[in-house]
């Protein structure tokens, strides 16, 4: 077996200090440190711990499992378009290809229970054997977790670690979290159909890398012709006729904000902005920056307790940790800053995680 060359060992600790897994000087950070421990790849790894960490654990399970094996989807040759309907009546306006992937495994799940798992599977076009792989893979990922100490129970179905997982907004900032920094930019959030009939204008988007790209036919994302954000995630993308993006998600710019790279604010005439890795760029106050820079602060003091203090997240009133995460739960929701008085009444709370009751 060949080492790796030079070029991919350097662009592989890129890809770790741009997920927070390294520091520049290529020092383990809190993350990385549990990261190291996961028998996965860093993106799967960082996903499912902070499925665990937020108490959205099941559907982030689902959606890491479908992303390191693949999704339950089949297209009968001749029924493509009754597949996509079924598709985007899956994801509920979502604008998520992830949350469709949740829903349709639910779905089945809530079918089998009712006896009707295969009618269920036939109408969705849906293979129950690939939806039984990703079931066995969410219960490994689970134990995984467990086994460090992050969970109570190895049933990734647990209702302690399952505490947010109806908050489909945060679950899609996990998403993002493990995805970082695969981002695409939408040009505008508006477009118009290709004709009075016709099938909609594929929306176009830029990345860094790449330039122009659009979304794969595929994709729920692919005939939408509104979005409520510029910003979109994605977990591969393909270069034939172009560049396309596979499993795409519609995101607002918080989760960019808590889950992305290094921030910096400059000023411009119109105000302040925030960029995120210098070319993420969102208009916002420099107090809105401090906090969320604070409040990763905070998070980063919490995985490091979490070195020495294994166990499940505190959710308790006059828990620290529960505060922290319940601030950042609030502002990927709401999708607004704190207060000023909201933030200081959270720092009051000067000590760092001090209990794990």
């Amino acid at each position: 077996m060949e080492p790796p060359s030079l070029e991919a060992m350097h662009l592989a600790v890129k890809n770790l200090v741009i997920l927070n897994a390294l520091t520049e000087e290529e020092c383990l950070t809190p993350l990385g440190f549990h990261l190291a421990r996961l028998p996965t790849d860093p993106h799967t790894g960082k996903m499912i711990l902070f499925g665990a960490i937020f108490g959205c654990l099941s559907p982030v399970l689902t959606v890491a499992a479908s992303l390191s094996f693949k999704d339950p989807f089949v297209i009968p040759l001749g029924k493509e378009e009754k597949a996509d309907e079924r598709r985007k009546i899956l994801s509920a306006g979502s604008r998520s290809d992830h949350v469709l992937m949740i829903n349709a495994f639910n779905g089945w799940q809530k079918a089998i229970r009712c006896g009707n798992s295969g009618a269920f599977c036939h109408e969705n076009f849906l293979s129950s054997n690939t939806l039984t792989m990703l079931r066995d893979m969410k219960r490994q990922f689970a134990e995984l977790l467990y086994d460090l100490k992050f969970l109570s129970s190895k049933n990734p179905e647990d209702a302690q670690a399952n505490v947010n997982s109806d908050n489909i907004q945060l679950v899609k900032a996990i998403i993002c979290a493990g995805l970082y920094p695969k981002v695409a930019k939408l040009k505008v959030l508006k477009h118009r159909v290709r004709s009075k009939h016709g099938p909609p204008k594929a929306p176009t988007l830029w990345t860094k890398e790449d330039g122009k790209v659009k979304i794969h036919l595929k994709s729920v994302n692919a005939k939408e012709t509104e979005f409520t954000s510029q910003w979109m995630i994605y977990h591969l993308k393909l270069k034939t006729n172009g560049v396309n993006l596979f499993d795409t998600t519609s995101i607002s710019p918080f989760p960019l904000l808590f889950f992305g790279g290094k921030i910096t604010v400059k000023s411009d005439p119109s105000g302040d902005v925030i960029y995120i890795d210098e070319h993420i760029d969102f208009h916002a106050s420099s107090r809105c920056a401090e906090l969320v820079q604070n409040l990763r602060k905070e998070l980063d003091y919490i995985l490091e307790y979490r070195i020495t203090h294994p166990g499940v997240t505190n959710w308790a009133p006059t828990s620290t940790e529960g505060a922290v995460l319940r601030a950042i739960i609030g502002l990927i929701t709401k999708e607004v800053c704190m207060t000023a008085e909201d933030w200081s009444a959270l720092a009051e709370k000067e000590d760092v995680i001090t209990s794990n009751s």
